[in-house]
């Protein structure tokens, strides 16, 4: 994509189809007169006298107990600089949209339109009753230590200056490992730091806490190595004014265990590198381009352990890891600040962790057979489930322990259930997928891309690594539209119609025609055919000149399956096609079978499409959890289509025994736990959360993921196509550009696995 259109796509996303990126949402009823004379006057009189008794209350009946101000004045924003305070706004909503995905905390973005500490600090004096804590952000040094400073010590609720800590937290996770691969100990490694702002000190100073000497902490700015005869620095900085005066970054790295790089890109030189000690830790975080590049970091010293800002290599520094938990678990339990303890507890909770054995979840999103703790990962990833029921609850103990602590957890089993139930108000699965998607791009199909949303959503894939488009339709049309959207990577283009394309249409045609001639295809049907784009897709995937394809934006869905069932066989072992959608739902990834195949499934063909729903569910890193709903609960109908749901679920608790699937059952029982406890406990369902839901036909499934989608504005994608050999995959007609780039990414990751099963098979 074109720098004008880069911008013009991020302009739009902050601008449609409403500003902004954050919204109010009322948590209440309000439907009625009542409700909102309960909201409002003269209910709302009840909880102010209560609060007015004992302010304590104010957590009790209001929403500051999880609510955060992320405030700024926008003196410092990352790449941007002293922009000012309503140019800092995007970003301060973006932190607030992490806050709620992550951690599920509200957030209200103040910016403050002063530079003066004083009047800084004053106003969030005087807004704080509102929130429960404070994330000051984007703030330049020193004026952020002395505001962060005073706010922690004159306000009673938790402050933090994140660009300052987040960093120095998830690092010294970082550190705290590296070491042990590394096989040094803490308090005699010598440590030369790139880098004396805010991030750079407060790493510094975590990494004392760690047990590292200062003195063995060598630091240097944009002036030089800090020395003790350097006039210009703060009194923070003076801390690690222990450099020689001369010495350059070459001469402190003689030796040196750790480099911490907090400052511009390409300044660490291999032959710096070489001349570190053995196994050295290098710490490369500026962001985009780090001090040296990761793959001549590891070319040059094979016993480096490095981790880097970016996404793209292993060991990522990310302050998402710690500030949304961090909070989260401060907030809990009411503490009264953020102190060391408490960002210690943090630390050694992500340090502790990255040693866990990690669930496939994380792995499948990662590209990685197995992760294990070693010099590639050496912290925690993003995307790892269990983050918020691991830091959260180690903040949380740490407060409690240090005395910070107001409402202390009694319940500890009870807080980190409560702490994953959290997890299912995001997207995370979307951000898995695509993730996943792009450790092993593959080259996709889109059979219509003379469609402007199909071609933006193509343009989406390659930008995003994750995959190769390979565009079918009109060339003129395409180059056209391809000009209008600043799409000028230089992809595959074909059209099945033109002259141009005879020889691969003619041969196309020939090899179907064979393999089919037995069942009635004469071969002028197959050449007549070959000139449809869907059945020129398909041969293209079935000869192994794309891996996948996708299709469907602009016809009938029964008009687009037809070709593919009659050009793609069935995988093995696998008897009939169906669908289904994964749902984001608000209690996480809800997957719907069968959606846009099978009319009305025998209880043979639901049990199938229950089997075949499983592996998906699998693939995308969750165990199943299936109910086999119906109208009825557990045989109380004997009407047909209840009793083959019924018959479908003894199929499977005979054959298939360890899978956790349970029927006929009405929703409601399905997806409420207490109620379906209390009155079938004797379900294999009781106590689970079901994540699976086969419907007893098509009407049924289709009608409920449309409704879920439209009335609840609930994400979908899918349909995703079961059964077939090759990674094909059709959308809904009109989908939007977001559900055909995530459908793209679905056919890259069955792709992925079926390249896999082919290797595994061949062996």
């Amino acid at each position: 994509m074109n720098k004008y259109s880069k911008r013009r796509e991020a302009l739009l996303y902050h601008a449609k189809p409403k500003p902004g990126k954050i919204q109010v949402v009322p948590t209440k009823k309000y439907a009625t007169q009542r409700d909102l004379s309960l909201a409002y006057s003269p209910g709302v009189a009840e909880p102010c006298l209560e609060i007015a008794k004992d302010v304590n209350n104010v957590y009790k009946y209001t929403a500051k107990g999880n609510l955060v101000a992320v405030i700024s004045n926008g003196t410092a924003v990352l790449g941007l600089g002293d922009i000012g305070p309503e140019a800092s706004k995007p970003v301060m909503e973006g932190k607030a949209l992490l806050f709620k995905i992550f951690a599920d905390i509200d957030v209200f973005d103040i910016e403050v339109g002063t530079k003066d500490v004083d009047a800084f600090i004053e106003t969030v004096k005087n807004i704080a009753p509102t929130f429960g804590g404070i994330n000051l952000e984007d703030i330049k040094a020193p004026e952020s230590f002395e505001i962060e400073r005073r706010l922690v010590e004159e306000l009673q609720i938790p402050v933090m200056h994140d660009d300052q800590h987040g960093t120095a937290i998830i690092s010294s996770a970082a550190l705290l490992n590296a070491l042990e691969l590394a096989k040094k100990k803490v308090e005699k490694v010598k440590v030369v730091v790139s880098g004396a702002g805010s991030a750079a000190l407060a790493c510094a100073n975590l990494y004392v806490l760690l047990g590292v000497k200062p003195d063995n902490i060598i630091m240097f700015d944009v002036n030089g190595v800090l020395s003790s005869e350097r006039t210009d620095l703060s009194d923070l900085q003076k801390r690690y004014a222990k450099g020689k005066p001369g010495i350059d970054l070459k001469g402190a790295l003689k030796d040196a265990d750790v480099f911490l790089g907090l400052s511009a890109g390409n300044i660490l030189s291999p032959d710096m590198l070489m001349g570190m000690a053995k196994n050295p830790i290098v710490f490369a975080m500026a962001n985009p381009i780090p001090e040296i590049d990761y793959n001549l970091a590891i070319d040059t010293r094979k016993d480096i352990i490095m981790a880097t800002g970016r996404s793209d290599h292993p060991n990522q520094v990310n302050n998402v890891l710690g500030f949304p938990y961090i909070f989260r678990g401060a907030l809990d339990v009411r503490a009264t600040k953020i102190n060391e303890e408490m960002k210690m507890a943090a630390v050694r909770a992500l340090a502790a962790l990255a040693k866990e054995p990690v669930p496939e979840q994380v792995n499948i999103a990662y590209g990685e057979t197995k992760l294990n703790f070693g010099k590639d990962y050496i912290i925690p990833k993003p995307f790892d489930p269990r983050l918020i029921a691991t830091v959260a609850p180690a903040v949380a103990r740490a407060a409690m322990d240090s005395g910070v602590a107001l409402h202390p957890i009694e319940d500890w089993g009870k807080y980190e259930e409560e702490l994953l139930e959290r997890l299912g108000s995001d997207n995370k699965m979307v951000r898995l997928l695509i993730n996943r998607a792009r450790m092993d791009p593959k080259r996709i199909v889109f059979a219509e891309a003379d469609h402007l949303d199909v071609l933006k959503a193509a343009q989406i894939v390659m930008e995003e690594r994750i995959g190769y488009p390979i565009l079918l339709g009109n060339k003129d049309v395409i180059l056209s539209l391809k000009e209008e959207i600043g799409f000028d990577a230089d992809v595959p283009i074909y059209d099945p119609k033109t002259k141009k394309e005879d020889e691969r249409r003619l041969r196309y045609a020939e090899i179907f025609w064979k393999s089919r001639q037995r069942r009635g295809i004469q071969l002028l049907d197959a050449q007549k055919w070959m000139r449809e784009r869907n059945y020129f897709a398909a041969m293209m995937v079935n000869e192994g000149d794309a891996d996948a394809l996708v299709t469907g934006y602009s016809r009938s869905y029964p008009s687009v399956i037809k070709p593919m069932m009659q050009l793609i066989d069935k995988a093995p072992g696998i008897s009939l096609f169906a669908t289904t959608n994964m749902m984001m739902t608000n209690r996480g990834p809800m997957f719907l079978s069968d959606t846009a195949i099978n009319t009305n499934p025998s209880a043979d063909d639901l049990a199938k499409i229950a089997l075949m729903t499983a592996k998906t569910v699998k693939m995308f890193g969750m165990e199943p959890v299936i109910a086999m709903v119906s109208y009825s609960n557990f045989g109380s109908s004997a009407t047909p289509s209840a009793a083959k749901v019924n018959e479908a679920v003894a199929y499977l608790h005979k054959y298939y025994p360890d899978l956790i699937v349970d029927g006929e059952i009405q929703t409601d029982f399905a997806l409420n736990d207490e109620m379906l406890r209390k009155k079938f406990p004797f379900s294999k369902l009781a106590g689970k959360k079901v994540n699976t839901l086969i419907f007893p036909n098509l009407e049924a499934a289709n009608i409920t993921y449309k409704l879920l989608k439209e009335l609840y504005n609930v994400d979908s994608v899918g349909p995703i196509m079961l059964g077939m050999d090759k990674p094909v995959h059709i959308f809904q007609i009109s989908a939007s550009v977001e559900e055909m780039v995530n459908m793209a990414a679905v056919a890259v990751v069955d792709a992925q696995e079926k390249e896999k099963r082919h290797n595994m098979t061949k062996k």
